[in-house]
């Protein structure tokens, strides 16, 4: 069957066509804008992409279209697949039709720790022999690649709430039918499909009645958004987790301030220590919330730590990409103020003193929007300053945010300049988290080349 993908280069669509190929149909697919790591990825996979959205690309026609959910109506190839008549079926439902109704689902769900938290099951299940399949919303290290189909009855999936298309608009997960459900936090999110938290805490109940009495739901305790939400019903047993002493089934007792190393323990009995390359509470709570799921299909505490002691991370998750000249560069993907503030304490933590420098772009729906402008000032307080840019279409001004910035801080509206002022600022001990969920004009890579070539 030939598969044509309408935005194939969004996180979900690049992972399901990788699954497609994997299943044997022929895969195309068209997006508007490209950039890596998708892009590279569905390249090195042998899948054609076309840019842009024109109706040549139906040519010949694909015996089925799977429209992405940031296609609307008004789109070219929208009007032109409703017009001629072609199938037509979501990324969610398609998936759900094709691979996943033959599987245990383990399903990860949240505002913030997603990819890392599925990627993080993943390989706990993968270094037991289980070989699962998976498909999550980054790159992670250890696979090299953010989808497979697996050779067990496992499929570990990062489960967004945002809809699914735009004739479908329930949130994908409820899709996808786990058996073992995470669900790491909730905040309100993607304004410009959710009016307020609580559509969204109705979403993740529809999640909820979904998980079979004979599975898992793992969540954090002291959540209360979460809390509501299985207060409103819940038929399947509970699992909490928790980073303090309290009487929650697993618990993680940090043995470092930077979340480095930590104890695990399940009902009070201590299961063993995870020392890893990870820093941050929040990575902390990712990891032991991925030890209960993988328990729940039998994969021993004291395994699960093995493997994450050796857990090499996500692409675009505080991921090193670069050190010139002992100036360290970070690629993060942190949307949210609260990402961003967990991530930046996180790092702080690591290297107590060394100085560290904040790049962001607010480039989500939600931050265009400006939902979440009164939180990102404080949200940087843990690094010693930040350079904001101002991405084109934003209708709001981020000076506001410089102006009441708790930590020294300039608003951007060019890359170059950027790039050329904290290249000057720049010495040997500092490290630049660079935060954005898009490409941001390849500033990374710019910054790095720039660096290199300062001193020679």
């Amino acid at each position: 069957m030939h598969i044509h993908i309408l935005g194939i280069c969004g996180t979900f669509m690049g992972s399901l066509a990788i699954l497609a190929k994997q299943l044997g149909h022929k895969v195309t697919g068209s997006d508007q804008n490209v950039y890596p790591p998708m892009s590279t990825q569905l390249e090195q996979q042998g899948i054609e992409l076309i840019q842009g959205y024109g109706p040549e690309q139906f040519e010949p026609e694909p015996d089925l279209v799977i429209v992405g959910n940031a296609m609307s109506r008004g789109n070219p190839a929208v009007e032109y697949v409703l017009n001629k008549g072609l199938k037509y079926t979501s990324g969610p439902q398609w998936l759900s039709e094709n691979l996943l109704n033959e599987k245990w689902v383990l399903a990860v769900a949240g505002t913030h720790g997603k990819t890392t938290t599925s990627t993080m099951l993943a390989w706990i299940l993968d270094y037991a022999g289980m070989e699962p399949g998976f498909l999550i919303g980054g790159v992670p290290l250890d696979f090299g690649v953010s989808a497979r189909i697996g050779s067990s009855p496992f499929f570990v999936i990062e489960a967004d709430e945002y809809d699914t298309a735009f004739f479908d608009k329930r949130s994908k997960f409820v899709h996808y039918h786990p058996r073992t459900l995470i669900m790491n936090n909730l905040e309100y999110d993607h304004a410009d499909i959710f009016p307020d938290l609580a559509s969204i805490q109705r979403q993740f109940h529809h999640l909820v009645r979904i998980v079979p009495g004979n599975g898992q739901i793992i969540f954090p305790q002291g959540e209360g958004a979460l809390d509501e939400v299985v207060e409103m019903g819940a038929w399947t047993e509970i699992a909490r987790t928790s980073l303090a002493s309290d009487d929650s089934e697993w618990q993680a007792k940090l043995i470092t301030e930077d979340g480095s190393q930590f104890e695990v323990y399940h009902q009070g009995k201590l299961q063993g220590q995870v020392r890893w390359t990870m820093t941050g509470d929040h990575s902390v709570s990712n990891g032991l919330a991925a030890i209960a799921a993988a328990r729940n299909v039998g994969v021993q505490p004291h395994h699960a730590i093995e493997a994450l002691n050796e857990f090499g991370g996500v692409k675009r998750r505080m991921e090193l990409l670069a050190e010139v000249d002992g100036v360290r560069v970070y690629d993060d993907f942190a949307h949210h103020p609260t990402a961003i503030d967990t991530t930046l304490k996180g790092i702080r933590a690591q290297v107590g003193t060394g100085k560290v420098i904040a790049v962001i772009e607010p480039r989500s729906n939600t931050m265009r929007l400006g939902t979440h402008q009164s939180l990102l000032a404080a949200s940087v307080s843990a690094a010693d300053q930040v350079c904001w840019y101002q991405p084109s279409g934003m209708d709001w001004s981020l000076d506001s945010v410089a102006a009441s910035s708790p930590v020294p801080a300039v608003v951007y509206s060019d890359t170059e300049e950027l790039i050329g002022q904290l290249t000057e600022q720049l010495e040997s001990g500092s490290h630049v988290v660079i935060m954005s969920n898009g490409g941001f004009e390849g500033i990374h890579q710019r910054l790095i080349n720039k660096l290199k070539s300062r001193n020679s």
